[in-house]
């Protein structure tokens, strides 16, 4: 027969049955040494007793030497009953009966070697069918022989019912007797080593969800810093970039004219340091928002959203800042007003902005045009310019400004259009859900208008 795949066999088995308990520690096996030579001390001592008060239940007895061997084998093999479980069962239930068979004195100590095989098998043994009918057939043999001694018994009576008062047949309460008392002690080793073998798998599986529970909280640890420092990159990028080319611009334009014209770079210069003062205040109102700890423990539902952001109400500065590096901007809004989301008209503002400072940084354009529109359930802003078409080469070349408009509209469910016009130049257009987000698609797709 080939070889069964291990996915197969484990679709076959029961749950129960894929488990594989772990081997013992050391310690327990320690434990197993202390257990077993507790066990041959009883048994010695409980033979002795036998022997000594003359109390023997199958008759004359072998030699005291030769009962205190027997007791000494089953004894013995207790001390690997977890790690060979199945084998030390068979191995102590054959001497079990053997011993019977040469009519050892004790027959307790005996008993309890028996009933720590059948306990042991039950917790330790990795192959559960083995452990299952191991055990039946232990226990079976048991029964037939009982079943032996008890016909032996009917044949040829040993015990003295004149005393008898009950209301049964005395050799019947005696048979009874020793079915009931047999069946209670071979069931219980049975179930309760059951009930050790499903605590151990229980405890195990708690173990290991624990431990996959850590490994997820981790998970999620890490995931959440990943986010929050791409959400601080984007921040910072888009606080930054804008004013950053728009000083780069004025101070560029500043140097060529100042011996030649001082009043334009003053100007200049003036622009320079007013985008300065606007970008600082932005970061403040960024780091104000890294700082401060939500309230009530609660995050905001819009994280990108705070006192200090800007949003559509400084669309008409962010086209003037442009104006002023040179760019001919014509505005407008389309459709009738209506307040909306902070964190939408944030993503707003940050789509625009960054796209005029692809415009200026990249597109050699002489003009853009920035629209608004307010549509039924959406917010929709496009920008627009005459140039070669090289605004999206920021995210071709490694940049993070498309990356970041995607991001941005991708969390509201909104959609990202960026490509080149059919008459020349580069349109960025975004729509933006101003009700409950019905899903998360982004995606950018070239315009073919």
């Amino acid at each position: 027969m080939g070889r069964v795949d291990e996915g197969e066999a484990g679709a076959r088995e029961p749950g129960w049955n894929r488990w594989r308990r772990p081997r013992p520690e050391p310690a327990i096996q320690r434990s197993d040494v202390l257990v077993t030579l507790a066990v041959l001390a009883g048994s010695c001592l409980m033979t002795v007793l036998v022997n000594s008060m003359g109390m023997l239940v199958f008759g004359a007895p072998p030699s005291l030497g030769e009962q205190l061997v027997w007791g000494a084998a089953l004894s013995l093999p207790l001390v690997a009953r977890r790690r060979y479980p199945s084998a030390v069962l068979i191995v102590v239930g054959t001497l079990f009966i053997a011993a019977q068979v040469r009519q050892t004195g004790d027959s307790l100590m005996a008993s309890v070697a028996l009933f720590l095989a059948i306990y042991s098998t039950g917790a330790w043994e990795p192959n559960r069918t083995a452990a299952r009918w191991s055990r039946i057939g232990v226990i079976v043999a048991m029964f037939g022989w009982l079943g032996i001694g008890l016909v032996e018994s009917i044949a040829q009576p040993d015990y003295d019912f004149s005393a008898a008062a009950g209301p049964l047949d005395p050799m019947l309460a005696s048979v009874l007797y020793n079915i009931g008392f047999n069946l209670m002690f071979f069931l219980s080793a049975y179930f309760f080593g059951n009930l050790a073998w499903l605590s151990a798998r229980r405890r195990d599986e708690l173990e290991e969800r624990a431990e996959q529970l850590r490994l997820s909280q981790q998970q999620n640890t890490r995931n959440a810093i990943v986010a929050e420092r791409v959400r601080i990159a984007r921040d910072l990028h888009d606080v930054v970039a804008h004013h950053v080319s728009v000083m780069g611009i004025q101070a560029g334009a500043a140097r060529r004219v100042l011996d030649k014209d001082p009043a334009l770079a003053r100007e200049a210069l003036r622009t320079v340091e007013e985008t300065a003062r606007t970008a600082i205040g932005e970061l403040r109102g960024l780091l104000g928002v890294l700082r401060s700890e939500p309230e009530n423990g609660q995050e905001s539902a819009e994280p990108d959203a705070h006192a200090a952001s800007p949003g559509l109400d400084q669309l008409a500065e962010l086209v003037s800042t442009a104006e002023s590096a040179g760019l001919q901007v014509t505005h407008g809004v389309y459709g009738e007003a209506r307040p909306v989301p902070d964190g939408v008209a944030l993503s707003a503002y940050r789509v625009v902005q960054e796209a005029l400072t692809n415009v200026v940084k990249h597109a050699s354009a002489r003009k853009a045009d920035v629209r608004v529109r307010y549509l039924e359930s959406t917010l929709e802003v496009e920008v627009s310019d005459d140039g070669v078409g090289r605004a999206g080469q920021g995210a071709v070349s490694g940049g993070f400004g498309l990356l970041g408009m995607r991001e941005r509209v991708a969390v509201h469910g909104g959609h990202l259009e960026a490509g080149r016009r059919e008459g020349g130049g580069y349109r960025v257009r975004a729509t933006l859900p101003t009700g409950p987000v019905q899903s998360t698609e982004d995606s950018e797709e070239r315009s073919a208008s």
